[in-house]
């Protein structure tokens, strides 16, 4: 699929539907940071977990993000579509992005939609962690709000001239070079550890 820098994919016919699909990204970011301070706040207030293990937890869940993201990446939106729905599914979570990867509207799942995994994520921990869901849910939501400013800032801005620049490379090489390597967006932590780093970026 060739990539757009101008436009934007029509992924529904219906008007509302379409709107949904479009978030400016200052909004995902900062319901999931509210959320995130909030847990740590209401675990520690209420008991449920000290300040260190707030603390390991916080970073427990961060990881466990990264983890999500790199899988959700390479095994559901980059999934085989070898029928006609599967290419559907496909394309409107994640096809119409590389297809127009400069649609800073489309660059994060709607709120609503985002909001309801999260739940889903809470209840799913709460059974494994128990009382330390707070400090794990809160780190995942957290990554998954540096994961949004990474991705809308190698797509709307320059590469900077520091440490930073190997992200922008790292997420280019994934959709103007080979979409079959690169994963990783807010790290390439999982790519070395899985195998799909881009063989330049091995050596």
């Amino acid at each position: 699929m060739k990539p757009n820098h101008k436009g934007r994919a029509q992924i529904f016919e219906n008007p509302v539907l379409e709107r949904l699909t479009r978030t400016h990204i200052a909004l995902p970011i900062s319901i999931f940071i509210l959320i995130s301070a909030g847990l740590i706040y209401y675990g520690l207030t209420y008991g449920f977990i000290d300040v260190l293990e707030a603390i390991g937890f916080f970073f427990l869940g961060w990881l466990i993000f990264s983890l999500i993201e790199y899988s959700a990446h390479r095994f559901v939106f980059h999934m085989d579509t070898d029928t006609p729905m599967k290419a559907r599914i496909q394309y409107t979570f994640h096809g119409n992005h590389h297809e127009y990867p400069k649609d800073k509207e489309r660059l994060a799942m709607p709120p609503i939609v985002s909001v309801l995994i999260a739940s889903f994520f809470f209840f799913t921990f709460k059974l494994i962690f128990g009382p330390f869901v707070f400090g794990v849910v809160a780190g995942l939501l957290f990554g998954y709000a540096m994961y949004l400013f990474v991705h809308y800032a190698v797509h709307a801005y320059a590469p900077p001239k520091n440490f930073l620049k190997t992200l922008w490379i790292h997420h280019s090489i994934h959709h103007y070079k080979d979409p079959e390597v690169a994963y990783g967006v807010s790290s390439p932590l999982w790519d070395y550890i899985l195998g799909t780093m881009p063989k330049r970026q091995q050596r």
